[in-house]
């Protein structure tokens, strides 16, 4: 089925996601085999080809705040 799904949850079903196969989508039937696309691949919105770190929590709130502040001071600059 044509989408965007996270890699390592398809290598996990034990596929091999360079060779998946090609399929009718009007045969498909997704009440057999081994893996069952709702649960155990993860599909992922078409922002997750945007992400290219992973931070953890800490460091995302302290970029927010920095970003923030640096956003607050170009529109209400500090009175000298």
């Amino acid at each position: 089925m044509h989408g965007n799904y996270l890699r390592g949850s398809i290598v996990a079903a034990r596929l091999d996601p360079d060779a998946l196969p090609e399929s009718d989508k009007d045969a498909m039937n997704f009440g057999s085999g081994r893996s069952k696309a709702w649960r155990d691949i993860w599909g992922a919105g078409q922002g997750v080809g945007q992400i290219d770190e992973v931070l953890p929590a800490a460091a995302i709130v302290e970029r927010l705040q920095q970003e923030y502040a640096a956003a607050r001071m170009r529109v209400m600059p500090a009175v000298g």
